[in-house]
């Protein structure tokens, strides 16, 4: 059963080795680590090449650029039967995929809790779970999501299923709609042991469950067309 994680970056220099390194001694030899970069004008390519380690596939994201669209180029090529998420700049916990794998035994989805960190891994909160209710269900994660991408394992045919991602990515971040394919069509399982150190410092591409800025309008228009896809995908064959 091969692992692929699915990495995103973009100018992640500061924080992409550590975050590397502790995902790489998680891994067997025959998994890989997928990083699709956004055309980094800083060191995070030099870094990644000076680790130096066969499992990594590092690709230039030659499409749309995005975080959203970033994580489809690596997903797309991915192989694994089992598929993670990684964000740039967090660090997994030592025993992360071993727990996710045993919960996977019984469940196409899994999203762990994670712990909320500083620019230096200080803890801010232990449990995002408690911090921000999170629920499984699809209502509760379609209305509003807790789920955190950097978070998400699943089967590959979870992967199947989600996949092409909605056209406009403004309108449906991948890990909404992962969030809500798994829910809508598969077995999904919360893990509350944390199993990520989720570094918030202020320039992350996501919000990690803090308040939205965004107007009543725009979230109504959102949830209307990521349902539309979703209905797409379910009557596709």
């Amino acid at each position: 059963m091969k692992i692929s994680v699915c990495m995103a970056t973009y100018n992640g220099e500061l924080y992409i080795e550590e975050q590397v390194n502790s995902i790489l001694k998680q891994l067997r030899q025959d998994d890989e680590l997928i990083i699709s970069d956004d055309n980094s004008s800083d060191q995070t390519s030099a870094i990644i090449k000076r680790i130096n380690d066969k499992r990594i596939n590092f690709i230039i994201n030659g499409g749309e650029k995005g975080y959203a669209k970033n994580f489809e180029n690596a997903l797309k090529r991915a192989s694994g039967d089992i598929i993670f998420l990684s964000d740039q700049d967090d660090v997994w916990v030592d025993n992360k995929v071993e727990l996710i794998l045993k919960q996977l035994e019984n469940f196409d989805m899994v999203v762990s809790n994670a712990k909320i960190v500083d620019v230096n891994l200080n803890v801010v909160d232990d449990s995002h779970f408690r911090l921000y209710n999170v629920k499984k269900g699809f209502w509760n994660n379609f209305l509003k999501t807790r789920y955190i991408g950097a978070c998400m394992a699943f089967k590959r045919e979870v992967l199947m299923k989600a996949l092409p991602f909605p056209k406009q990515q403004k309108y449906c971040a991948h890990d909404y709609w992962l969030a809500i394919v798994s829910e809508a069509f598969f077995k999904v399982s919360l893990e509350k042991v944390p199993l990520l150190l989720y570094r918030r410092h202020g320039g992350n591409a996501s919000s990690g469950g803090e308040k939205s800025n965004n107007t009543f309008f725009f979230k109504v228009y959102v949830r209307i067309y990521c349902l539309f896809n979703l209905l797409k995908h379910m009557l596709r064959k």
